[in-house]
């Protein structure tokens, strides 16, 4: 089977359809699948539920999906870098579900481990739990957190092989990893090729066996969210 595709707008044919539920890596704007975003972009896909842990920026990132208002919904726990995010969300134009970093990130990753729900302490008591079962442990509340398992993951990584066996670099796994073990098909956008043996076991983050497509963008942006400096004495 081939998984490699020759453009990201190729890795999404037949893919990406309306009203999906999508999961999308990053964190910030360090390793988000940026060929990927813009050809979700061209796709014109509507209606989209994102998971991702936050919305990018004006402009870049998932910030060019809202402002082409491709997507009714964002499942994430941070939103204070996008100015458009927080004109349509106060203006009812898109639904927000927050949710805690640690409880997304455990909603992704038991959704790729077939784990349906868990119980946690996170958001007892607030407005997070509403809605949701409460059961007592031990003496202490817990809220239930259903799983997460987006149609498609959309996930940026270093390298790949051939097979799909990826390694992240440095901060820039982030949320990777558990968005493609949960994503019913996972398309990975990565900046280097290899062929299979190429990586010794070691380097391997995460198997082949959750990729379903890879495109090369050898020359991603990478832009910085806040350039910090040391000025000058």
């Amino acid at each position: 089977m081939n998984k490699v595709f020759p453009s990201a707008v190729e890795a999404l044919k037949g893919v990406v359809a309306d009203n999906q539920l999508l999961a999308v890596g990053g964190f910030g704007l360090c390793g988000i699948p940026e060929a990927l975003i813009d050809a979700l972009r061209d796709s014109g896909v509507t209606g989209l539920s994102v998971i991702s842990n936050n919305a990018g920026v004006d402009g870049f990132g998932l910030g060019k999906l809202l402002e082409t208002r491709q997507i009714k919904k964002m499942i994430s726990s941070y939103v204070g870098e996008n100015k458009e995010f927080e004109r349509q969300y106060l203006a009812g134009e898109l639904e927000l579900e927050f949710t805690p970093q640690g409880t997304l990130a455990e909603k992704l990753r038991a959704g790729g481990a077939g784990i349906p729900a868990f119980f946690t302490k996170t958001g007892v008591g607030t407005m997070v739990a509403e809605g949701k079962e409460i059961r007592e442990f031990d003496g202490e509340a817990y809220v239930m957190e259903r799983a997460l398992v987006p149609d498609v993951a959309l996930v940026k990584a270093w390298r790949a092989d051939r097979s799909g066996n990826l390694q992240f670099r440095l901060t820039a796994r982030n949320f990777n990893p558990a968005a493609a073990m949960a994503g019913r098909v996972c398309v990975v956008e990565v900046e280097e090729l290899v062929d299979v043996g190429a990586m010794v076991p070691d380097e391997v983050h995460l198997p082949g066996i959750y990729v379903h497509r890879i495109v090369v963008n050898a020359s991603p942006e990478k832009r910085i969210e806040r350039r910090t400096i040391t000025e000058k004495a």
